[in-house]
């Protein structure tokens, strides 16, 4: 019986020995990573936060999570999966947060493929996970988006033993910072590629250069620091949805005023905050956040007659229909986030062409 056991023991480790190695694995970092704005130690790391400092606990985990950081690739595999080794990460219900979202390009333009979840096995590092899986064999032009949640201390592309497996040149151009807050990070997107940036990114070409920290973007100084030593062509900020009045009142104009002397002769392009729902019927809600509205129409009107480059955009996220456009009652879901982004595209490219950036 000892015996037996032991054999079949062994055949078991034996078949996940041969199941390993069906996979030929490539670790991301060594394909094309786009969108970062700086090198870190961490390549998965958005900000090195022993460079820069004065970060809250839960700020310094949003910088070390690679939310909006894509890695492109081409294969001619029949199936695609992923292995992965996290830190910390989000213990939410969304699989954004954790998982891996797929698009590969068709006839010129990115198609969505698939994507996976790591809620049940994060600690097992080798464990390949399928994205996607039935392809035709033939080669295909991939862009993956990393988890908008888990910080990632190893992440590796993996597809079929013998199959192709190589870094593509990056067709996205230019460098546009995205710095805001939960609704620039991406917070209630089911996958990872859906935030309003990302789909900017894929709708433009423009490359992406993600900056979203949830519940945190409130023209803190030490964001400042780190604004001003991006490399970029334009910036867009969503800053008026995390800071309460008088916050926005304090802090705004000398925020500018830093932006305007970091990045002389770049476009520099302020969000309004949007309309949430729930100020449909929620009267402390209306004043707070039609307070935000008002207050930040009038100090970027100073803004904008002040510093020829500064901008003023008003996004729009619902639907005008009466059915809602959002998870929670504030931030979208992916149909709201599209809403988004097709509100802010043109007024965005108008800016940038005057600079020389086109789509």
């Amino acid at each position: 019986m000892k015996k037996l056991l032991l054999c079949i023991a062994a055949l078991a480790l034996s078949v996940m020995m041969a199941a390993q190695d069906e996979w030929t694995r490539v670790e991301v970092k060594d394909l094309t990573l786009v969108g970062k704005a700086f090198d870190t130690p961490n390549p998965y790391h958005r900000i090195d936060t022993v460079r820069f400092k004065g970060f809250t606990k839960g700020e310094n985990l949003q910088c070390r999570v690679p939310a909006g950081l894509v890695v492109l690739f081409k294969t001619d595999a029949k199936k695609i999966g992923v292995c992965a080794g996290f830190g910390e990460r989000s213990k939410d219900s969304y699989r954004s947060y954790r998982g891996f979202d797929l698009y590969i390009k068709k006839d010129g333009k990115w198609l969505w493929a698939g994507m996976n979840d790591f809620v049940f096995d994060h600690q097992n590092p080798d464990r390949v996970i399928e994205v996607v899986k039935a392809m035709d064999g033939t080669e295909h032009e991939c862009m993956m988006y990393l988890p908008l949640y888990a910080e990632l201390n190893s992440c590796k592309v993996c597809v079929p033993a013998g199959a192709s497996l190589e870094a593509i040149e990056s067709p996205f151009h230019n460098r546009i910072v995205f710095h805001g807050s939960s609704f620039t990070h991406g917070i209630s997107c089911t996958r990872a590629g859906m935030s309003y940036p990302m789909q900017f990114m894929r709708k433009t070409g423009l490359q992406v250069i993600p900056m979203g920290f949830s519940g945190n973007c409130k023209m803190q100084p030490y964001f400042a620091d780190v604004m001003e030593n991006i490399d970029a062509d334009a910036f867009v900020f969503d800053p008026f949805s995390n800071p309460n009045i008088p916050m926005i009142r304090e802090r705004l104009l000398p925020f500018i005023d830093r932006m305007v002397k970091a990045h002389p002769g770049k476009p520099l392009i302020f969000q309004r905050t949007i309309y949430w729902e729930r100020e449909n019927f929620n009267t402390d809600s209306q004043k707070e956040f039609g307070g935000r509205r008002a207050l930040s129409d009038s100090l970027m009107a100073i803004a904008c007659k002040k510093y020829k480059d500064v901008y003023y955009i008003k996004p729009d996220a619902a639907l005008h229909n009466g059915e809602s456009s959002t998870a929670d009652g504030v931030h979208p879901n992916d149909n709201g986030y599209s809403l988004w982004e097709k509100s802010i595209e043109k007024p965005i490219l108008k800016i940038l062409k005057k600079y020389g950036i086109r789509k």
